[in-house]
This record gives structure tokens, C-alpha cells and sequence, in this order.
């Protein structure tokens, strides 16, 4: 295996290790930690977790626990910010080929670094809806679709309300919704 490959193969595997809280050494670990402990103490997190990022910038753990405090903090501007920082990251390492064709199905349902950025796109793809930025939740959606034909993330849930928002339609969501797929509306 030629030295690059091996490089981004280690890149890689290291990435989606990370995705799923591997990896991450103890001090960046016990800084989350005590932001988590400080979070109805929102001025003592956020420095926490912003020395974790800075400590392991790579690293999505930092990242999603900064994602959530500002999503739960209602600071939705800024969670975008953080998930499109890690859009690019898990990008990054999924290589530059990632995204030429969908990833194999049992990719899309067991590869934690694919499942890291289909769940980021969806969550970007909320987060632009809720922000009132439907082009740009209909552009992550339109990726998501083609990354994730068979919908294990469950982003077509999210499209169905986005299509019914830009018809016009109000009231109780329709009984058609389906539990998981993309139905037959096109894009």
C-alpha cells in the first residue's frame, strides 16, 4: 500500500474511532466533562469547551459536545457553525473521492466517520430550517438524499415537513408521512 493511502487509511480509521468518543486523551475528556457538569453555568462551559476544540481540533468529540450546547442553548446560529465546522472535518477525512457515489449500505448503517457526516448534514439540514434558510436546508437535504438513498439517518422526515413548508401547507402533519423513506416527490 502506497505511503499516502496508509496515511489516510490511519487518518481515517483515527476519524471514526473518534466519532464514536475514541482517542481522545484525558485531559480534552475531563474538560468536557466539567463543562457538562457546568452547564446551567453557561459563561464556565463554553470556555471549557472551547480549550477542549482548541486542544483537539480534529477531533468530533469536541465538537458535537460544543454543537450541543449551543443547540440546547438555543444559540442555533452558532450550532451551525459548529456543525458545518464539522461537516468539513469528517469531509476531510472521509477523503477526496467520499461522495462520488453513495456509500455502500452497510456503510450508511455501521461506519461511524459516513454515519458522522450523514447525521451532520441532516442536522445542518434542520438547523438552516429552523434558522429560516430553506435553500440552504433543501441543498443539505438533496445531499443527503443521494448519499443516503435507503434513509437510515432519517433525513426524509425533515424533507416531507420542507416540502409541505414551501407548498404552503399548515395544520396537523398528513398520516401519509412515512415512517422512513424518501417517497416518490422529487427534489
Amino acid at each position: 500500500m502506497p505511503a499516502d493511502s496508509l496515511r489516510f487509511a490511519n487518518d481515517l480509521a483515527a476519524f471514526a474511532d473518534g466519532a464514536i468518543g475514541g482517542g481522545l486523551s484525558p485531559q480534552v475528556n475531563a474538560l468536557i466533562a466539567q463543562a457538562g457538569e457546568l452547564r446551567h453555568l453557561p459563561q464556565q462551559a463554553l470556555p471549557l469547551l472551547e480549550q477542549a476544540r482548541a486542544a483537539a481540533p480534529r477531533h468530533p468529540a469536541p465538537l458535537i459536545a460544543l454543537y450541543r450546547f449551543y443547540f440546547y442553548g438555543h444559540q442555533l446560529a452558532q450550532a451551525r457553525a459548529v456543525g458545518e465546522d464539522a461537516l468539513a472535518i469528517a469531509r476531510t477525512a472521509l477523503g477526496p473521492n467520499f461522495g462520488d457515489a453513495p456509500p455502500s449500505d452497510d456503510e450508511a448503517r455501521h461506519d461511524a466517520a459516513v454515519r458522522f457526516y450523514l447525521f451532520t448534514l441532516k442536522g445542518l439540514a434542520y438547523l438552516n430550517m429552523r434558522l429560516g434558510d430553506m435553500h440552504e436546508a433543501r441543498l443539505m437535504l438533496n445531499a443527503l438524499r443521494r448519499l443516503d438513498p435507503q434513509d437510515h439517518v432519517g433525513g426524509a422526515l425533515l424533507f416531507h415537513v420542507l416540502t409541505r413548508h414551501e407548498k404552503g401547507e399548515t395544520g396537523e402533519a398528513p398520516a401519509a408521512y412515512p415512517v422512513r423513506g424518501w417517497g416518490t416527490v422529487n427534489l
